[in-house]
């Protein structure tokens, strides 16, 4: 092995090449027309991401067991796999376009890992169904990093020549003054929640556990079969609801939306007979960057203190959700979700989160650290992502792009969601260990009609 030239990698791509917690992101590509090979060739080729260091480069293992990134020349031809024919539909002769990709896709996400005779990266062109997924290792960054740099590869649909922009959000910081009480107090609950929040993050690796539901995955579960199924979210909808409360966001929409969801979903198939306020926790991971959102591909790559801000830049954190069904006003749903995520957002549990990771990484090694999230997952429910994507329509090769979606690896969840917000929409992309969920298609729909009663609730009273 070169040690000068070999890159090591970071620690957060070090935890996503084990075992316990390998991770792929595939995203999904609709597209109005078919789409060739010479075309998407011709992309990759004009993009940044055929020099980009971590796209240009093999992973490379010494006898030590230390990953590296190790640089090659890239051969495009080996990272784009053509299925010319229309893909054998899943569960049934009459599957629509959606429900065939969405049927690959979950077959990808179990039973085909990237390997490393080539960069961690593949295009798969399903020409019959006119999409394209392209398959990338977390190892190499995350949604950040990754959809940053996609954007390069994208034109405006009105002006096909023009690159998107990235519009750039100032710096989030904590702005405390401590010659008043009140602030005084607030930072005594940033220190106490915090606190609470990375004890919980602990013991949920070790023995604290949620009570098992319907909905619960466990050890193994992982390499269980897949199922994914697509729920459909208007961002005007979420708005509307958004607008009802003072100092709503988006995400606390989106977990309402899932509290809600879950609820219905869980009656139905417990019949009623589950316990009113059972918990059931979910696990994201959160973006600790200064400036949330989307960035622009040469600030991301631009060292800060001799650190590039490309790559997983990562915490955990843990979202409690509790089961009720007895609620007239689905409103209550959001007001819960906001007072749990104002509590979160004050606390410092992502980046203590990360702290832990890289204090185990470096004391006990990648696999000890990779163990204990392994647990958490085991322990917990559900894992929700919320990824913005393009504001405006878009085209990529020429073509308009129909919709643009999401998903991950297997994880020993249930239930893994992921939702990218595309010119209006949010789609979100619900993978199952279908033995255990064997109707994605009915928590789909308890997802969106969970918005759409918000959204009537809201209309109600204005």
């Amino acid at each position: 092995m070169d040690i000068y030239n070999d890159e090591p990698l970071s620690p957060g791509g070090r935890f996503f090449v084990q075992p316990a917690t390998l991770q792929i992101i595939n995203c999904i590509l609709g597209l109005e027309h078919p789409l060739g090979f010479d075309a998407v060739q011709t992309v990759i080729s004009d993009s940044i991401m055929i020099n980009h260091p971590r796209f240009s480069s093999l992973l490379v293992t010494d006898t030590h067991g230390r990953e590296y990134w190790r640089k090659t020349k890239v051969d495009i031809n080996r990272h784009i796999i053509v299925h010319p024919d229309t893909l054998s539909a899943v569960s049934g002769d009459n599957c629509t376009d959606e429900e065939v990709v969405n049927g690959y896709v979950a077959d990808l996400t179990v039973n085909h890992p990237l390997t490393t005779d080539k960069p961690l990266w593949e295009v798969h062109l399903l020409l019959a169904h006119n999409c394209l997924v392209m398959r990338m290792h977390h190892a190499l960054g995350d949604g950040v990093s990754l959809m940053s740099l996609m954007l390069n590869m994208f034109r405006k649909l009105d002006e096909p020549d023009q690159k998107l922009t990235v519009e750039q959000t100032s710096p989030t910081r904590r702005r405390i003054n401590l010659g008043r009480v009140d602030n005084i107090i607030n930072v005594l609950k940033i220190i106490w929640f915090s606190l609470i929040y990375a004890m919980e993050f602990i013991m949920r690796g070790l023995w604290v556990k949620d009570r098992k539901t319907a909905v619960r995955g466990g050890e193994g579960v992982e390499l269980w079969p897949r199922k994914l199924v697509t729920a459909k979210f208007s961002f005007e909808d979420m708005k509307m609801v958004k607008s009802k409360l003072a100092n709503v966001t988006i995400n606390d929409v989106l977990f309402g939306v899932i509290s809600f969801g879950l609820s219905k979903y869980l009656h139905n198939r417990s019949s009623g007979s589950l316990q009113e306020g059972v918990q059931i926790t979910g696990v994201t991971l959160v973006n600790l960057r200064p400036s949330p959102g989307l960035q622009d591909i040469k600030e991301l790559m631009k060292k800060n203190a001799g650190t590039p801000m490309w790559g997983n830049k990562l915490g955990v954190m843990l979202l409690p959700i509790y089961y009720h069904i007895n609620e007239s006003n689905p409103l209550h749903y959001l007001k819960r979700a906001k007072i749990m995520m104002d509590k979160k957002k004050l606390s410092m549990e992502a980046f203590l989160s990360h702290q832990i990771g890289c204090f185990v990484m470096k004391f006990f090694g990648a696999k000890f650290a990779s163990l204990h999230n392994y647990r958490v997952l085991c322990n917990t429910s559900f894992t929700i992502s919320n990824v913005m994507g393009p504001r405006e329509e878009i085209t990529f090769a020429g073509i308009p792009v129909t919709y643009f979606r999401t998903t991950s690896s297997s994880l020993p969840h249930a239930i893994t969601m992921h939702m990218l917000s595309y010119a209006g929409k949010a789609d979100m992309q619900i993978l199952v260990a279908k033995d255990l969920i064997p109707d994605p298609e009915k928590l789909a729909k308890c997802f969106e009609d969970a918005l759409l009663e918000m959204k009537e609730f809201a209309i109600k009273i204005c």
